[in-house]
Protein backbone atom coordinates (compact mmCIF):
# COMPACT_ATOMS: atom_id res chain seq x y z
CA UNK A 1 0.00 0.00 0.00
CA UNK A 2 1.07 3.32 -0.80
CA UNK A 3 2.81 5.79 2.20
CA UNK A 4 3.85 9.04 1.78
CA UNK A 5 7.83 8.75 3.93
CA UNK A 6 8.36 12.50 3.55
CA UNK A 7 8.46 14.69 6.89
CA UNK A 8 4.91 15.15 8.35
CA UNK A 9 5.70 18.56 9.34
CA UNK A 10 5.92 19.52 5.90
CA UNK A 11 2.28 18.64 5.19
CA UNK A 12 1.49 21.17 8.14
CA UNK A 13 2.93 23.88 6.70
CA UNK A 14 2.01 23.59 3.23
CA UNK A 15 -1.53 23.93 4.68
CA UNK A 16 -0.48 26.77 6.73
CA UNK A 17 -1.96 25.20 9.78
CA UNK A 18 -1.27 22.45 12.38
CA UNK A 19 -2.71 18.92 11.10
CA UNK A 20 -1.37 17.21 14.55
CA UNK A 21 0.44 14.40 12.18
CA UNK A 22 3.45 13.82 14.72
CA UNK A 23 1.72 13.51 17.94
CA UNK A 24 2.89 15.13 20.83
CA UNK A 25 5.38 17.04 19.21
CA UNK A 26 2.28 18.77 17.77
CA UNK A 27 1.83 20.54 21.36
CA UNK A 28 5.27 21.59 22.09
CA UNK A 29 7.26 24.71 20.82
CA UNK A 30 9.42 21.88 18.50
CA UNK A 31 6.47 22.01 16.06
CA UNK A 32 7.96 23.19 12.75
CA UNK A 33 4.57 25.66 11.44
CA UNK A 34 5.57 27.75 15.12
CA UNK A 35 9.24 28.40 13.39
CA UNK A 36 8.65 28.07 10.16
CA UNK A 37 4.58 29.42 8.87
CA UNK A 38 5.28 28.95 5.01
CA UNK A 39 4.99 26.72 2.33
CA UNK A 40 7.82 24.08 2.02
CA UNK A 41 10.76 24.32 -0.44
CA UNK A 42 12.82 27.37 -2.13
CA UNK A 43 10.17 29.48 -3.68
CA UNK A 44 7.86 28.87 0.22
CA UNK A 45 8.29 32.42 1.36
CA UNK A 46 6.81 33.87 -2.02
CA UNK A 47 3.56 35.37 -1.94
CA UNK A 48 1.18 34.20 -4.78
CA UNK A 49 -2.47 34.49 -6.30
CA UNK A 50 -4.33 30.84 -5.76
CA UNK A 51 -7.47 30.16 -8.58
CA UNK A 52 -10.64 29.07 -6.94
CA UNK A 53 -9.97 25.52 -7.93
CA UNK A 54 -6.91 25.62 -5.88
CA UNK A 55 -8.34 26.85 -2.53
CA UNK A 56 -10.89 24.19 -3.02
CA UNK A 57 -7.97 21.57 -4.09
CA UNK A 58 -6.22 23.05 -1.00
CA UNK A 59 -9.00 22.70 1.78
CA UNK A 60 -9.81 18.88 -0.20
CA UNK A 61 -5.84 17.85 0.61
CA UNK A 62 -5.74 19.24 4.12
CA UNK A 63 -8.78 16.98 5.00
CA UNK A 64 -7.17 13.74 3.26
CA UNK A 65 -3.76 14.70 5.31
CA UNK A 66 -5.72 15.23 8.38
CA UNK A 67 -7.25 11.53 8.59
CA UNK A 68 -4.23 10.25 6.54
CA UNK A 69 -6.77 9.08 3.82
CA UNK A 70 -5.34 8.35 0.04
CA UNK A 71 -7.11 10.22 -2.85
CA UNK A 72 -8.54 6.89 -4.25
CA UNK A 73 -10.17 5.55 -0.47
CA UNK A 74 -11.16 9.09 -0.19
CA UNK A 75 -13.25 9.91 -3.06
CA UNK A 76 -14.96 6.33 -2.52
CA UNK A 77 -15.36 8.02 0.93
CA UNK A 78 -17.15 11.37 -0.50
CA UNK A 79 -19.21 9.57 -3.02
CA UNK A 80 -20.84 7.26 0.16
CA UNK A 81 -21.33 10.65 2.10
CA UNK A 82 -22.71 11.96 -1.61
CA UNK A 83 -25.17 9.15 -1.58
CA UNK A 84 -26.56 9.62 2.15
CA UNK A 85 -29.84 11.85 3.09
CA UNK A 86 -28.58 15.04 4.62
CA UNK A 87 -25.71 17.42 3.96
CA UNK A 88 -22.94 16.01 1.83
CA UNK A 89 -20.44 17.82 3.80
CA UNK A 90 -22.21 16.88 7.07
CA UNK A 91 -21.61 13.07 5.98
CA UNK A 92 -18.46 13.27 4.77
CA UNK A 93 -16.99 14.55 8.18
CA UNK A 94 -19.06 11.84 10.20
CA UNK A 95 -17.89 9.40 8.25
CA UNK A 96 -13.87 10.41 8.20
CA UNK A 97 -14.72 11.18 12.30
CA UNK A 98 -16.17 7.46 12.99
CA UNK A 99 -13.27 5.29 11.19
CA UNK A 100 -12.13 3.79 13.71
CA UNK A 101 -8.32 4.65 13.58
CA UNK A 102 -9.47 8.34 14.33
CA UNK A 103 -11.85 7.37 16.96
CA UNK A 104 -8.84 5.26 18.56
CA UNK A 105 -6.72 8.28 18.45
CA UNK A 106 -9.40 10.34 20.17
CA UNK A 107 -9.48 8.24 22.97
CA UNK A 108 -5.65 8.55 23.29
CA UNK A 109 -4.44 5.08 22.54
CA UNK A 110 -2.41 6.48 20.04
CA UNK A 111 -0.66 9.90 20.19
CA UNK A 112 -1.67 10.78 16.54
CA UNK A 113 -3.92 8.73 13.84
CA UNK A 114 -1.06 7.41 12.12
CA UNK A 115 0.33 5.07 15.04
CA UNK A 116 -3.48 4.79 16.11
CA UNK A 117 -3.56 2.64 12.45
CA UNK A 118 -0.28 0.48 13.52
CA UNK A 119 -2.07 -0.49 17.03
CA UNK A 120 -5.07 -1.76 15.46
CA UNK A 121 -3.01 -3.68 12.73
CA UNK A 122 -1.09 -5.13 15.25
CA UNK A 123 -4.34 -6.54 16.82
CA UNK A 124 -4.30 -4.36 19.84
CA UNK A 125 -7.93 -3.13 19.62
CA UNK A 126 -11.29 -4.67 20.60
CA UNK A 127 -14.67 -3.38 18.93
CA UNK A 128 -17.22 -5.23 21.32
CA UNK A 129 -15.71 -7.38 22.37
CA UNK A 130 -14.52 -8.42 19.32
CA UNK A 131 -10.79 -8.07 17.38
CA UNK A 132 -10.38 -5.43 14.89
CA UNK A 133 -7.92 -4.86 12.91
CA UNK A 134 -9.07 -2.76 9.62
CA UNK A 135 -7.96 0.99 10.52
CA UNK A 136 -11.17 2.11 7.60
CA UNK A 137 -13.73 0.04 10.52
CA UNK A 138 -16.75 2.39 10.61
CA UNK A 139 -17.18 2.47 14.60
CA UNK A 140 -21.60 2.91 15.31
CA UNK A 141 -22.52 4.76 18.08
CA UNK A 142 -22.59 2.59 21.34
CA UNK A 143 -19.81 0.82 20.40
CA UNK A 144 -17.09 -0.16 22.74
CA UNK A 145 -13.71 0.87 22.25
CA UNK A 146 -10.86 -1.21 24.22
CA UNK A 147 -6.83 -1.67 24.19
CA UNK A 148 -6.31 -5.45 24.15
CA UNK A 149 -5.31 -7.01 27.56
CA UNK A 150 -2.23 -7.80 25.61
CA UNK A 151 -1.27 -4.87 24.84
CA UNK A 152 -2.36 -2.63 27.84
CA UNK A 153 1.11 -2.94 29.45
CA UNK A 154 2.40 -0.83 26.30
CA UNK A 155 4.41 1.85 27.38
CA UNK A 156 3.71 3.96 24.10
CA UNK A 157 -0.29 3.48 25.03
CA UNK A 158 -0.09 4.44 28.03
CA UNK A 159 1.89 7.66 27.45
CA UNK A 160 -0.34 8.92 24.32
CA UNK A 161 -3.77 8.28 27.17
CA UNK A 162 -1.88 9.93 29.57
CA UNK A 163 -1.32 12.95 27.27
CA UNK A 164 -4.81 12.80 25.95
CA UNK A 165 -6.47 12.37 29.79
CA UNK A 166 -4.44 15.84 30.59
CA UNK A 167 -5.63 17.46 27.29
CA UNK A 168 -9.29 16.21 27.64
CA UNK A 169 -11.80 14.25 25.24
CA UNK A 170 -14.46 15.27 22.94
CA UNK A 171 -18.01 15.07 23.84
CA UNK A 172 -19.39 12.70 21.46
CA UNK A 173 -16.81 9.95 23.60
CA UNK A 174 -16.45 8.72 27.09
CA UNK A 175 -13.44 7.18 28.22
CA UNK A 176 -12.22 5.25 31.17
CA UNK A 177 -8.65 5.53 31.15
CA UNK A 178 -8.00 2.98 33.62
CA UNK A 179 -9.76 0.49 31.85
CA UNK A 180 -8.26 1.75 28.91
CA UNK A 181 -11.61 1.27 27.23
CA UNK A 182 -14.40 3.92 25.75
CA UNK A 183 -17.30 4.20 23.93
CA UNK A 184 -18.32 5.76 20.85
CA UNK A 185 -21.56 7.79 22.13
CA UNK A 186 -22.70 9.43 18.66
CA UNK A 187 -21.47 10.57 15.73
CA UNK A 188 -20.24 14.28 16.07
CA UNK A 189 -22.64 17.58 15.05
CA UNK A 190 -20.65 19.72 12.38
CA UNK A 191 -21.07 22.31 15.40
CA UNK A 192 -18.42 20.14 17.39
CA UNK A 193 -16.07 19.76 14.87
CA UNK A 194 -13.38 22.29 13.84
CA UNK A 195 -14.26 25.34 12.33
CA UNK A 196 -11.01 25.62 9.95
CA UNK A 197 -12.13 22.59 7.93
CA UNK A 198 -14.48 23.75 4.90
CA UNK A 199 -16.18 20.90 4.06
CA UNK A 200 -18.34 22.99 1.35
CA UNK A 201 -15.00 23.77 -0.77
CA UNK A 202 -14.52 19.82 -1.47
CA UNK A 203 -18.08 19.23 -2.27
CA UNK A 204 -17.84 21.74 -4.90
CA UNK A 205 -14.31 20.70 -5.97
CA UNK A 206 -15.80 17.04 -6.42
CA UNK A 207 -19.34 18.16 -7.96
CA UNK A 208 -17.73 19.52 -10.94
Amino acid sequence: MARYLESKCKLCRREGEKLFLKGEKCFTDKCAIDRRNYPPGQHGQKKSRISDYGVQLREKQKLRRIYGILEKQFRIIYKNADKRRGVTGDNLLQQLESRLDNVVYLMGFGSSRAESRQIIRHNSILVNGNRVNIPSYIVEPGDAIEVDQKSKDQLRIKSSLQSADNRGYPSWIDVDTKAMKGIFKNKPDRSDLPSTINESLVVELYSK
